[in-house]
Parts: C-alpha cells; structure tokens; sequence
C-alpha cells in the first residue's frame, strides 16, 4: 500500500469549483486535509451572469463534513484577488487547480469575435492570472503544485470548438513551458483533459454516457498531482469514466535534405511517404531534444563551430 496522500497545513485553490468537476476538486481536496479556495463566480456556462450561491453552497458542504475552506466570487481575471483572498484567509497558497471554463461553441465560420475572445479571456487569460499571482508565492516557499485543465477538444480537435480548442491546447503549452521554470524551485506543472458529465457537457454526451462520466472519478487524478507525493512534471493526462492515461507527440524519423543544395516542393512530394512514417517514431521531451533531428540532419552537410 503506498501513503496516505494528505493536505494538512497545505492551501488549494480551485477555480470554478462551484459546480462540475470544479467542486469535486475541491470536495475531495477538502476531504484530504487542505483548506480550500473555492472561487466561482457563478455565471453561466456561456460566461454571462453572476451568483455567489454556487461557492457558497460548496463551502458549506466542506465545513459540514468537518473541513476547511472559504468562498471567493471573484472571475479568474482577477487572479490576483483570488490568490490574496487565499493569503488573507489562511496565509499561504500551495496548489493552484486552474479549472473555470465556458463553451460558446459555433462553426468557425460562424464565429462572433466576442465568442473567440469570451473563451480566451476565461481559460487562457484567467488561469494566466491566478497562476501568475500565485507562482511568487511558491517560488519563495520552494514548493508548489499547478494543475491546468486541457482538452481532447484541444488535443484532437472537434467541431464547432476552434475557439475552445485553441484555448485548451494553449494551456498545455503554458504547462510545459512552466514545468520547465518550476522544476528548481519545486513547483510541478500538469496538466488534464478531462471528460466528465457536468452542466458544461450536458446534451453534447449520449445521456446513458452521460450518466456514468461523474466528476468524482476525475477528482482523483487531480488530488494526486497536486500532492507532495506526486514528482510528474509537464504530463498531459487524459481522465474520465475510471480511466487515467498519459499523452506524449510522437514525431516520425523524417527526411533530410541537403541544406546546401536546397530543395523543392517536388522533393518534398516524393518523400511524401517516408515524412509521416511512424515506424521508430521518436517521443522528443523538450525543444533542445526536438531540434536534435535538424542538427544532425545539418551536421551532415555543415561544420557547426
């Protein structure tokens, strides 16, 4: 058996979590031993409108089961009073679980600016803020846990989300380019792509699916990242339904061509085969082992110093 994974004397913040997998974050955080930051402002799943009711009532299902936690209402692009509420309350923040979201789905064709801009704003610009509030606080402390919500919409691709999509995926390169930052200070980034039955995916999943993609078996994935015990850093997980998987690129061999004689669209159509052969596929970890390809590739053909 491995150990008991606790939260005492730790703080979490969990965006969004006045419903969906936001307030099972929290539930489940709350029940480990961390005092939480529920922060929801209470808008629709179409960003619009306002209730301090949805963090209030979680707050108080927290404290009924004997735990620790606090409401704020603020929208996550005021990151920064999220992240001093947490200070104010419990004087210290530890774990950022950047959730909050909302869909405006419709056809890039058909796509408003306000709807391209409403959805970067809340899950690009706000988990930037609370982030970015939060990150002097773990760096000084030399500890810290980030968790970002992607998507498959983002990874994949699906139609009708080219604003939803792009955000998601945005994520995950902020994650592993903070993963890369966080790493001498302790602070590890993951992010998730979650897939659960909440309010934000109602009638777009078959209602017997639906039924059984509860948010409480995403939670767990979550809590375990955002713990002491958890060493992955810059991971992408997919979760939903039980299920926990890792994603990695994968990028074939390729061609190269002789950088000093050039080459043209016709070479690249002849090669066209042996470019998207996966065969021995490599799984780069970062932009210097990406670029080891074009080096070698050059090296052949140049002296590089």
């Amino acid at each position: 058996m491995s150990e008991a994974i606790r939260f005492e004397d730790k703080v979490v913040i969990v965006t969004g979590a006045g419903g969906g997998l936001g307030r099972a974050h929290a539930l489940l955080f709350a029940k480990h031993g961390a005092k939480v930051v529920v922060n929801d402002l209470g808008g629709s799943t179409h960003g619009e409108g306002a209730n301090a009711s949805a963090a209030d009532k979680v707050v108080a299902e927290i404290r009924a089961a004997g735990g620790t936690a606090v409401a704020n209402h603020d929208s996550v692009t005021d990151g920064e009073k999220i992240v001093q509420n947490a200070l104010d309350a419990f004087g210290r923040v530890d774990v950022v679980v950047n959730n909050a979201g909302i869909l405006r789905d419709k056809t890039f064709a058909k796509m408003e600016d306000t709807d391209w801009d409403l959805v970067y704003k809340v899950h690009v610009e706000g988990a930037y803020k609370v982030t970015h509030a939060a990150w002097p606080h773990l760096r000084e402390q030399n500890f810290g846990r980030v968790i970002f919500t992607a998507s498959t919409s983002g990874i994949y691709g699906n139609f009708g989300q080219s604003n939803y999509g792009m955000a998601k995926l945005g994520l995950y390169g902020l994650t592993r380019t903070l993963a890369i930052e966080g790493r001498k200070n302790n602070i590890f980034v993951n992010a998730i792509a979650p897939t659960g039955g909440t309010r934000m995916t109602e009638g777009l999943i078959p209602p017997a699916v639906f039924e059984q993609l509860k948010p409480e078996l995403v939670s767990p994935l979550v809590v375990y990242l955002g713990s002491a015990a958890c060493e992955e850093t810059g991971g992408l997980f997919e979760v939903g339904g039980g299920w926990v998987g890792k994603v990695r690129w994968e990028r074939s061999n390729g061609v190269g061509f002789n950088p000093l004689q050039g080459f043209s669209p016709e070479d690249v159509a002849a090669s066209w085969a042996q470019i998207g052969n996966f065969e021995g596929a490599s799984h780069p970890a970062d932009t210097s082992q990406a670029l080891g390809a074009m080096l070698t590739n050059l090296q052949k053909y140049v002296k590089l110093g």
